[in-house]
């Protein structure tokens, strides 16, 4: 796949997506136009939700969230297509907008209806710290911990992969326990961020933030066989086991 062509035949549809061009939209494929549709509605929904409720149309925000997703990924299909690997920061100031936490967490701090001003507005749609931290934490646990079996063969790229590619003569496990150290870190970032420093934002924002971040492990802790033990006891929990409602209060 020679991804120079493709860009240059669909550069225009890139650009009217990302503005939200409905003229645009309309000389794409018909798949593309569902797609588009699907987004565009329920975006619409929730925003009329959002005002509804509390008084603020997100519409833009919401958009914008969306584009920038979708830029993201573009980047990565032209990496990955090209078979040319970024260097690893390239690779994870991207990832972190790919691995589509900032996409969740506008949504929720919309949805949430609290601290709704302009300023903290501005702050949303700039990917802030709260929203960075819990991203890197998501990205690089998933580029840990990836699962590599029939389908799921881990050809997409990793932090790990573009950082042997940079340091050639370093060990995988050095990269791996450098990519730990990365996620303590962003976890030391978003708890001052939550618990310590005065951010504008409400807690119940901020107990989202962490309780992403603490599924994560649950998510990506892939054992030997490629499956997620703890997650699917959690699930069993949640699906079949009956809870007291005493324990509840």
């Amino acid at each position: 796949m020679d991804f120079n062509i493709v860009q240059s035949l669909h550069q225009k549809e890139i650009v009217g997506i990302s503005k939200w061009d409905y003229e645009a939209i309309e000389g794409l494929p018909k798949y593309m136009k569902i797609c588009f549709k699907a987004l565009d509605d329920i975006t619409n929904e929730i925003s009329h939700k959002v005002y509804k409720k509390h008084g603020w149309n997100p519409i833009n925000s919401l958009r914008k969230a969306w584009a920038t997703l979708c830029k993201a990924f573009l980047v990565e299909a032209k990496w990955f297509a090209s078979g040319k690997l970024p260097n690893a920061e390239e690779y994870l100031e991207n990832g972190i907008i790919s691995s589509g936490v900032h996409i969740v967490l506008v949504h929720i701090f919309f949805l949430l209806g609290e601290g709704l001003n302009h300023q903290n507005v501005e702050l949303i749609d700039n990917n802030p710290g709260m929203i960075s931290s819990t991203a890197t934490i998501l990205r690089l646990w998933d580029d840990l911990g990836s699962a590599k079996d029939e389908n799921q063969e881990g050809n997409d790229g990793s932090y790990v992969d573009c950082y042997i590619k940079e340091h050639q003569d370093i060990e995988v496990e050095s990269v791996r326990k450098r990519v730990i150290g990365m996620i303590s870190n962003a976890w030391k970032c978003l708890n001052h961020e939550c618990l310590i420093s005065r951010n504008p934002f409400s807690l119940s924002f901020a107990k989202a933030s962490l309780n992403i971040a603490r599924m994560v492990p649950l998510m990506y802790n892939y054992d030997e066989n490629q499956c997620l033990p703890s997650l699917e006891e959690y699930m069993k929990s949640l699906l079949y086991e009956s809870v007291s409602m005493k324990s509840l209060f």
